[in-house]
């Protein structure tokens, strides 16, 4: 007899069985809406230069939105008297934000194509260009999502991992979504840009697993920065850098690795956990290589549907207004 599977595979499982997919493909909308990829381009570089790290925020939309019942924009529904939204979710609040940037391209699509771009379409675009912008990979995104109906904040506490989490937990998460461990770690490189709360990060430095002493994989010197920017009892709001070239995107993220300047836990596990650390040395040495497997690790990920009921939102916060006998049917 099969081992159960554990809480957070075991929905993923159940999110993902039976699916009937919406097709996806490139230049979906080029004759509804052939304008749409070029204004959620624009928008995104006129956000970026008026807040720099809106690149790396909106960036991590795609898997956050995504590992969550599929890649339909559930994550920027806002709670409702009868709904728990997944903005308030664990790995979700005081860590996302720049929801107000997919406001201002949902807005400028909707004065051009209105009721023809989707929501979760564009987190897909919007993902992309904020890396291309920020001097990452460009790649075609396949297009052709749906919105869903709903969002589930205790499907995104028990599905979403935590900063504390290792390697081992990674893989066994990405594994449940079919994406391999080169994916994970391909994926993982997403932290080469931005900043993340000293919050995530003060176990590492006064109590790593419970001991009362650091994590002894933190670089000496690397440690006593993080000890000033992060003292014991000090503002956990703080924020530091993912990586030495925060608002670049390029494989200094794994070479931080190697050298044992990672700054969330969950990230320098990748080097001293044996199956993930040949990917993140691979990465460090060959810049195209992590390129062309983020590419291919985003795409992988844009293609997770759950195959659930879904429309084309005219608000990306909330869901249309429904006829009353759509309402007594559903």
């Amino acid at each position: 007899m099969s081992p159960p599977l554990p809480a957070f595979l075991l929905l993923i499982s159940i999110a993902f069985t039976s699916a009937s997919v919406v097709p996806l493909q490139p230049g979906f909308y080029a004759k509804t809406c052939p304008e749409a990829e070029f204004i959620v381009k624009d928008v995104m570089r006129r956000n970026m230069i008026r807040e720099p790290r809106s690149a790396a925020s909106v960036m991590r939309f795609q898997f956050h939105d995504c590992f969550v019942n599929g890649c339909d924009a559930s994550m920027l529904l806002d709670d409702t008297p009868n709904m728990l939204g997944e903005k308030l979710s664990l790995s979700n609040i005081d860590s996302l934000r720049s929801y107000e940037v997919i406001d201002e391209i949902k807005e400028e699509l909707e004065r051009v194509c209105p009721g023809t771009v989707s929501c979760a379409d564009i987190i897909i675009m919007a993902s992309r260009d904020a890396v291309v912008l920020s001097g990452g990979p460009d790649w075609e995104v396949k297009l052709g999502r749906e919105d869903s109906l709903t969002a589930s904040q205790e499907d995104a506490n028990n599905i979403m991992p935590s900063p504390r989490a290792n390697a081992s937990l990674l893989m066994e998460l990405f594994e449940g979504y079919n994406l391999s461990v080169k994916d994970m770690v391909a994926l993982s490189g997403s932290h080469s840009i931005g900043q993340a709360r000293c919050f995530s990060i003060v176990f590492r430095l006064y109590n790593q697993s419970g001991s009362g002493k650091p994590d002894p994989t933190i670089e000496p010197r690397y440690k006593e920065k993080l000890n000033r920017l992060c003292p014991l009892g000090g503002d956990e709001n703080v924020t530091g850098d993912l990586d030495a070239t925060p608002t670049m995107f390029d494989n200094r993220y794994f070479k931080d690795l190697v050298a044992g300047r990672g700054f969330l836990n969950s990230d320098q596990t990748l080097y001293t956990f044996p199956e993930t650390r040949k990917y993140v040395a691979l990465f460090s040495k060959d810049q195209r290589t992590f390129f062309n497997a983020f590419v291919e690790g985003m795409i992988k990920m844009g293609d997770l549907q759950s195959g659930r009921p879904g429309e084309i939102r005219s608000n990306c916060r909330m869901v249309n207004s429904r006829p009353v006998n759509a309402l007594l049917e559903s």
